[in-house]
């Protein structure tokens, strides 16, 4: 009798897996967008992305502190310091030691960015709070999903833009002095994305989950459903 020799497939790497999931949750959490997607092949993996944003920060505080931020096309100097910098760090694998401190730096330097545009565009500060409101919630619920081993949608990063989008076109709307109309229009696509994306995919999840303990349920003979009952018993 001839057996046609099985295939064995070889159990992944434990190590590999970790550095795979690693990464995935930390470009995640970095919230690259279109921009960074596209020149991500081009620019290569040029710059380490913690002492880029570090250096990023400083010179956006040194801009802030020297009080140069006033009006005008000086205005964009801040999200062009931080799209030369960061950019070209989307490309890297973010498994260095301190490769994890590069979400929330990058964060701080989006979100310092924002304020320091609207403070000297004269931008009505519940609109900045709002915006700000909006970007972290859904950071939030980005590190929330990745933590129960849910991703969000690729298309998602795309329609929120990014980071570096974001701060595009609201320093190029703060250059021409248009700011507050473009936060608030900006601010308002963004909340009813996230929003409505956020809700729609829990609401899913919800419904999966109670459907899968529905069918478990249903398998189990009333035998068995007896001792699970029991067992809850015992144990409150």
């Amino acid at each position: 009798m001839i057996t046609q020799p099985q295939t064995i497939t070889p159990l992944p790497d434990p190590d590999e897996e970790r550095r795979r999931v690693q990464t995935a949750r930390l470009l995640a959490y970095r919230d690259d967008g279109p921009l960074a997607g596209a020149l991500k092949g081009s620019l290569g993996r040029l710059l380490p992305p913690v002492p880029a944003t570090v250096v990023a920060l400083i010179a956006i505080v040194a801009l802030a502190v020297a009080g140069t931020l006033t009006d005008g096309p000086i205005l964009f100097v801040p999200v062009a310091v931080l799209l030369v910098l960061v950019l070209p760090t989307a490309g890297r694998d973010h498994l260095g030691r301190f490769d994890w401190l590069t979400p929330p730096l990058l964060r701080a330097a989006e979100f310092g960015t924002i304020i320091l545009l609207g403070l000297a565009e004269d931008t009505p500060k519940w609109l900045l709070f709002v915006l700000l409101y909006v970007i972290g919630y859904h950071t939030y619920d980005t590190v929330y999903r990745t933590r129960q081993g849910i991703w969000p949608p690729a298309w998602l990063y795309q329609a929120g833009l990014g980071w570096e989008v974001r701060l595009l076109i609201l320093g190029v709307g703060a250059a021409a002095g248009w700011l507050t109309p473009v936060a608030a229009v900006l601010t308002a696509y963004l909340l009813v994305l996230f929003a409505i994306e956020s809700i729609t995919s829990w609401v899913r999840l919800d419904k999966a989950s109670a459907q899968a303990q529905a069918d478990q349920d249903l398998e189990q003979s009333p035998e068995e459903a007896a001792e699970q009952v029991t067992g809850e018993a015992e144990q409150g």
